[in-house]
């Protein structure tokens, strides 16, 4: 594919090409990792082929990858590899999926026992093509991981299935111990970044999760191009839908063809945002340069008493 021009892409996406961050330019060192060098990542990468299964770690090029999967955790990506939107900051695969298969979710919970998990994260591609958008799909594989794996959390991180109906009614026959779906960015942005997308409708989902019993979740990331005083009341709106828990990460650019970065955060303003958070009301908050919707999740045992 070839590569379009940084100055292509800004103006398209409207980041100003004089804070932009320069694509060439080094990561600041509070966004450098280590690389995975581990049995335990060897396993869980030959487990993950064995089975077939796919994960959001590789898929959306987590830069988490190398500490999740050598602690024995991964973030099971359901419903195929082939998403029917197109994010402007997500890697994964755009296009019509033709993937389906009823046996994937015991195969999930099959290598989540052999893992021994204490908490197992499931997402999805999105999949606008299904008539209930995956969502009986998310349902088997709670009920395949509470009989395999009785003692575990789990956490399913949901699409908006387009505000189909029966989808929360699905979900709530197994419901997981956390519901998350993310909002990502401030509405100011969806119609750029988030093509197919709705702020008020992801708000609307989160809110039924709650009504319907569910702890809900969600999250964000900085550097967009987003302003600090629309993150708070991004946040502000989260509450007011009844979201308990909450995560705060960078986006980093996974390819030149995709979103531009506006700026790299620095730490110091991620703990203020997580204060700011916490004085909100919120149960949980994950606000870090390296924080992901499902980085460090088991940290909900603590905080929810859930299983395991």
């Amino acid at each position: 594919m070839p590569q379009i021009p940084i100055a292509v892409i800004a103006q398209k996406s409207g980041v100003d090409l004089e804070t932009a961050v320069d694509p060439k330019a080094p990561k600041p060192p509070w966004l450098r990792v280590r690389l995975a060098n581990s049995d335990t990542f060897g396993f869980v990468a030959g487990l993950v082929k064995e089975r077939h299964l796919n994960t959001v770690c590789r898929e959306a090029r987590c830069p988490n990858i190398g500490e999740c999967w050598s602690r024995g955790t991964a973030t099971f990506m359901i419903l195929g590899d082939v998403c029917t939107r197109a994010c402007r900051f997500c890697n994964v695969k755009t296009g019509v999926p033709t993937w389906t298969d009823p046996a994937e979710p015991r195969r999930l919970a099959e290598a989540a026992k052999s893992m021994s998990l204490k908490w197992v994260v499931v997402t999805s591609v999105d999949r606008d093509d299904l008539p209930d958008g995956g969502a009986s799909q998310f349902s088997d594989v709670v009920r395949e991981l509470r009989e395999a794996l009785p003692g575990a959390g789990v956490e399913l991180l949901v699409p908006d299935f387009r505000g189909k109906p029966d989808a929360v009614r699905i979900l709530s026959e197994w419901p997981p111990d956390i519901m998350g779906h993310n909002i990502e960015t401030a509405p100011r942005l969806y119609r750029r970044v988030r093509p197919g997308a709705d702020y008020r409708r992801s708000l609307e989902l989160l809110r039924a999760f709650g009504e319907a019993g569910m702890v809900p979740k969600s999250g964000l990331m900085l550097g967009l191009g987003e302003t600090l005083d629309e993150v708070y009341e991004v946040l502000s709106d989260l509450r007011a839908h009844g979201v308990r828990s909450v995560t705060v990460g960078q986006y980093l650019r996974p390819t030149p063809e995709h979103w531009p970065v506006a700026r790299f955060v620095p730490p110091a303003e991620f703990d203020l945002i997580a204060a700011q958070a916490y004085s909100m009301g919120f149960d949980h908050v994950a606000s870090g340069p390296l924080v992901r919707s499902s980085y460090h999740a088991e940290e909900a045992l603590g905080v929810y008493g859930v299983r395991g």
